[in-house]
């Protein structure tokens, strides 16, 4: 466990000297960017195991979801970005900059889950996707509850 965690700061840190040619305004509108488009396709798992499984395209949006977490979206979390920049918003607190082994912790985790919903969607196995669904809503919640102003 501990190999992981380290591995997930390692990850986030080597991400975020990556990113540092970004303007900070754009690390905060990409990353905004990357996470409304997974939660445009946890909304299309959420309505099939809720009503008409379409296995075919729950498989499309957890492998995108699952894309996205292995995005390496920590590079966009560099120096400027814990704050407003002009009209660009952001909702992370500050906390997540000063806690990078938890959020490394918690990235790992989620990344995790998104890659075993994205198994567990392409065998078409409803009841199977609806836990690993859950399981990959959790990781999200996990981080939100900590580091998402509301």
């Amino acid at each position: 466990m501990k190999k992981s965690i380290l591995f997930g700061a390692l990850a986030l840190s080597i991400a975020t000297t990556a990113a540092a040619q970004v303007k900070p305004e754009d690390q905060i509108k990409f990353r905004q960017a990357g996470y409304s488009f997974m939660s445009w396709n946890m909304g299309k798992i959420k309505a099939n195991v809720e009503g008409e499984f379409n296995a075919q395209q729950v498989e499309a949006a957890a492998n995108a979801i699952a894309a996205i977490a292995a995005s390496g979206m920590g590079a966009l979390y560099g120096p400027g970005t814990d704050k407003d920049i002009g009209d660009v918003k952001t909702r992370v607190k500050p906390e997540f900059f000063q806690n990078m082994e938890d959020v490394g912790k918690l990235a790992t985790d989620f990344n995790a889950a998104a890659a075993n919903l994205a198994k567990v969607a392409a065998t078409g196995d409803k009841a199977a996707v609806q836990q690993a669904f859950g399981e990959t809503g959790a990781t999200c919640k996990a981080c939100h509850d900590k580091y998402r102003m509301e």
